[in-house]
């Protein structure tokens, strides 16, 4: 805490808004124990709301922004998910293994007898899978309209993933689709969720593109922060067919991260991941529900905020770029409506906007978005045209044809 407090000394609302933000939080409860010996103490719904603290506290706070009846389906959506993505990310399973109880994990959801041991790359993450029976029984007390959204998400996650263990992301339409898979289906299912609770418009489920960008905006993000801890892992999620056109190997950013081709790269994805704002700034004009609109909203303006901390920024290519704990404080405090969203949304954008560099090839192209996102902050009736303007046609195609498929 002293240290994040040191992070904002010259920023006294942050400190203000994460002396609040604590107190706020206490209605959290925090365990000291291990998930594995919660197991034995806790009932099946408290274990769940542990598990979730324990795998995701950003995530456990946020879902403190939702209604009542509409919380637990959530919780469990999230943390069927992760354990699904727990089997995914496990390196000691073999293909022969791992992929075909990807494709099946969602006929394994309600069941109350399976469990993995010895899986996962944290303790954590480990306990979850281990007291699976207890995550299937919480499940399998959910109402029918939640349970069939959460299986049907799961299922085409899982074949998506499956898919993508023996694919790599190299162009731009494996990009846009390997992040639909693991992050755009989580837009899908929360609009299903949020539309099968009655909080939301019974059209909202239908409204897939909007939906699959809101998850595509935080997965861009995170693939583009995570580079170092990526490529220390083995593994790589830039697609190909952009980090070529600047360097002949994926660790040359991490060697030379000031070099101009380095910071053209980076800024290259951050501009990609720009082009998904449209869609997020329809959805949540949408949305109806305040609670579930400040679950929706306050990850967005964080993802928003990590951007700008990104763009331009060497540190990418040498360890973890985070933003400040005071600012994510202020903004979970602060994130209560659309004007404030458009308020931290343009907040932002100048950040970047600021940052820019002339020699950068994509300067020109990102100050024509930019102009673009500002008027569609500014007036909700901009044109479908030129909101368009912010995408390209073979991103926008390749996420129709994805959807289309699936539905």
């Amino acid at each position: 805490m002293i240290k994040d407090i040191y992070a904002s000394i010259t920023r006294p609302r942050e400190i203000a808004a994460m002396l609040s933000f604590r107190k706020n939080s206490r209605e959290i409860k925090l365990y000291k124990e291990s998930l594995d010996e919660l197991a034995s103490q806790l009932s099946d719904r408290d274990f769940c709301y542990a598990a979730l603290n324990k795998v995701s506290r950003s995530f456990a706070v946020v879902i403190q922004q939702l209604p009542e009846q509409l919380k637990d389906a959530v919780c469990l959506f999230y943390l069927i998910l992760r354990a699904l993505d727990t089997l995914e990310d496990d390196m000691r399973f073999t293909d022969d293994e791992k992929l075909p109880l990807l494709r099946r994990f969602h006929e394994l959801i309600g069941d109350e007898t399976w469990h993995k041991e010895g899986i996962g790359d944290t303790a954590d993450y480990r306990d979850l899978l281990k007291h699976y029976p207890k995550v299937a029984r919480a499940y399998n007390q959910l109402g029918k309209e939640y349970k069939q959204v959460i299986k049907d998400i799961t299922q085409r996650m899982g074949q998506g993933m499956a898919d993508f263990a023996t694919r790599k992301v190299n162009s731009l339409e494996d990009y846009d689709e390997y992040c639909h898979y693991v992050a755009g289906l989580v837009g899908h299912g929360l609009s299903g969720l949020f539309s099968a609770s009655g909080f939301e418009s019974e059209q909202l489920k239908d409204q897939l593109q909007i939906s699959n960008s809101m998850g595509l905006f935080l997965q861009k993000t995170n693939i583009i922060r995570d580079y170092h801890e990526d490529l220390y892992l083995g593994r790589s999620f830039w697609p190909s067919e952009v980090w070529k056109q600047y360097a002949d190997h994926f660790d040359y950013f991490a060697n030379a991260p000031t070099n101009p081709e380095s910071l053209a790269c980076l800024n290259h994805l951050v501009a990609n991941a720009l082009n998904h704002i449209p869609d997020c700034i329809q959805y949540m004009r949408l949305l109806q529900n305040k609670q579930v609109f400040r679950f929706c909203a306050i990850p967005q303006v964080m993802a928003m905020a990590t951007l700008a901390e990104v763009y331009n920024n060497p540190k990418v290519f040498t360890g973890v770029v985070k933003i400040r704990k005071g600012l994510a404080a202020r903004l979970m405090l602060h994130t209560q409506n659309m004007d404030e969203v458009i308020k931290s949304f343009r907040k932002f954008l100048r950040i970047i906007e600021n940052k820019m560099n002339s020699n950068d090839p994509h300067t020109p192209e990102m100050q024509m978005q930019l102009k673009y996102i500002y008027q569609l902050l500014d007036k909700p009736e901009l044109s479908a045209d030129q909101s368009r303007v912010l995408s390209s046609q073979a991103s926008q195609d390749s996420v129709k044809k994805m959807v289309e498929q699936e539905v």
